[in-house]
């Protein structure tokens, strides 16, 4: 096959065109802190939109860099934008929320591997508003998030001129390249040139490394370096400028699914598939974990965890359903520290909890493959007891987007809360309303 350089564009626009530059100070959102002194507050949610299909669990929930709007992935291979409540924009607290849509679909051809936001995104600059996804047998494609239409693609191929599919992305905090997992090795494309030009990382080379599929990738955002998380079970630091390893660590009993760096850039926080720990560790020590946190993870699907901005708590859901909030502000060096709060938004598993970079907003996605279980010949009326009877009567399947209001104090205006927000020059838009 002939090599090329000719961006694969999906909508008749580039990548060119997207700054680099993150947005001014006056167009952000103004930061309001969460308060975990009280059980959140239920707001709205999607649930109807997952019901069309059996066993249609999310896959997590993300939010927009700029808050403007949130991301979510199922089992159906389609990626959904929501838009924030419109209640949130009016007069005065609502008593009820109406139901949340979807603003956007986009739709994978097969099982999404990994999605994430561009990191520069801003709803004021449509030209950084997109979403990066892969897929199976697919290349990593970008969403247009205005428009939900295909804007390019990227493409990697392995040594038999095979395409090969990314099992995580990640943008690069300048938003100039997307760091790309594969089986050993990261592979990095730059934003600018869509096509199959890339920088090929190896993580293991000679049997020295990081081993397995790199199931996850995040940036410090203080320093010039990388972690990524192996389904074989171990963290590796790299420099970010030319990959070159600093450091590989081990701790976790099975595969890492989740990392997320403090805003520090000292510490990061890594959780993996069948472990209940969650394990802290620090760039300045980084030889073994400072402490870990008990929450349950029973099965391959992966958990994901969140800090708010302050850096203060760390949110993290459960195979069980529970949500719970640790304060990690103070030093711990010893023991395990115990959640603030729980508290069960479904009796489903919650996999995914996002918290919102400006606002006191928690959204949790939830929803777990089901299998079901075999039964006495007469619990279901049968008479053939050649074949095991099986039955979902016990299983309880609730696939649901959820948002909760963390804001602590009740007599906090949640409009008032909003119209702060937009106080730097911010106009009460989402990027489904540009469509």
């Amino acid at each position: 096959m002939e090599e090329t350089n000719r961006p694969e564009l999906g909508a008749g626009e580039n990548l060119e065109g997207v700054s680099e530059e993150p947005a001014p100070e006056d167009e952000r959102y103004t930061t309001w802190n969460y308060h975990f002194s009280q059980l959140p507050r239920f707001l709205s949610g999607s649930w109807s939109e997952f019901s069309t299909q059996p066993e249609n669990f999310l896959k997590g929930c993300k939010w927009a860099p700029d808050g403007s709007c949130i991301l979510t992935n199922s089992a159906d291979n389609i990626l959904r934008i929501y838009n924030l409540p419109p209640e949130l924009y009016s007069e005065g607290e609502p008593l009820e929320y109406a139901e949340m849509a979807p603003v956007l679909r986009m739709v994978e051809g097969d099982t999404i591997y990994d999605y994430c936001w561009y990191s520069l995104m801003s709803s004021a600059q449509p030209d950084t508003s997109y979403v990066a996804s892969s897929s199976r047998e697919n290349p990593i494609h970008i969403w247009d998030a205005f428009t939900g239409q295909l804007r390019a693609s990227f493409r990697s191929y392995n040594h038999l001129d095979e395409l090969t599919a990314a099992h995580s992305l990640c943008f690069s905090p300048d938003g100039s390249q997307l760091f790309c997992g594969f089986n050993r090795a990261v592979r990095v494309f730059s934003t600018s040139r869509p096509g199959r030009d890339c920088e090929v990382r190896a993580t293991f080379a000679k049997k020295q490394g990081q081993s397995g599929i790199i199931s996850c990738i995040a940036f410090s955002p203080a320093q010039p370096l990388y972690a990524c998380g192996s389904y074989g079970r171990s963290l590796g630091l790299y420099a970010w400028d030319d990959g070159s390893p600093l450091a590989l660590l081990g701790g976790h009993k099975g595969g890492i699914t989740h990392l997320c760096f403090h805003p520090d850039g000292n510490r990061f926080f890594s959780g993996a598939r069948k472990d209940a720990e969650l394990l802290c560790w620090d760039l300045r020590q980084p030889g073994h974990p400072l402490w870990s946190l008990s929450r349950e993870v029973t099965t391959n699907q992966r958990i994901y965890f969140d800090l708010d901005p302050t850096g203060q708590f760390l949110v993290s859901g459960s195979t069980s359903g529970a949500v719970s909030v640790w304060d990690i502000s103070g030093a711990r060096h010893e023991g395990k520290p115990e959640p603030v709060l729980s508290f069960l938004p479904q009796k489903d598993c919650t996999n995914g909890v996002s918290l919102h970079p400006s606002l006191p907003l928690l959204a949790t996605a939830s929803g777990q493959r089901v299998f079901p279980e075999p039964t006495e010949s007469g619990d279901e009326g049968e008479e053939e007891v050649d074949l095991p009877l099986l039955s979902m009567r016990h299983v309880h399947l609730e696939c649901q987007l959820q948002l909760w209001w963390c804001g602590g104090d009740p007599d906090t205006s949640i409009s008032d809360a909003h119209q702060g927000e937009k106080g730097q020059g911010e106009t009460d838009r989402g990027v489904g309303k540009f469509i």
